[in-house]
């Protein structure tokens, strides 16, 4: 069964780090693009980050370049979401996606928009983070 859970949300200071981490299972991190999004209250979800399984490439959504870091452990089948300097707006709830095709990533790059989230093929069910001082 293909299943992604999410990991290490949580409540942190304006100016704090988090790692989230996004455990897969029923496939390999070769096979499929990972991808961070986000859904902030009475907001629609939005792409923060993704990398490629075909050569590791990463792209991240303009509001958290250098600042968030994706990483992948393929040995323990986990990739990362490292955030640094965590700001208010980083406030929401975070999932991970997962998906064979180049969509993924061409939605978190700004190549394609207008699709809907849901056409992503698999989702975690989220982790929360709040960043309050």
């Amino acid at each position: 069964q293909v299943q992604l859970v999410e990991s290490g949300g949580g409540l942190v200071q304006p100016g704090g780090s988090l790692r989230l981490s996004c455990a897969v299972s029923g496939f390999t991190l070769d096979d499929y693009d990972i991808g961070w999004f986000r859904q902030a209250p009475g907001k629609e979800r939005e792409g923060v980050s993704c990398i490629k399984n075909s050569d590791g490439r990463t792209y991240s959504t303009d509001s958290v370049k250098g600042r968030f870091t994706i990483s992948r452990d393929n040995a323990k089948n986990t990739v990362y979401l490292q955030m640094n300097s965590l700001k208010p707006e980083d406030t929401a709830v975070y999932y991970c996606a997962a998906d064979r095709r180049v969509l993924l990533c061409q939605m978190i790059n700004g190549v394609v928009s207008g699709i809907p989230w849901r056409s992503l093929e698999v989702w975690g069910q989220g982790t929360p983070v709040t960043v309050s001082s």
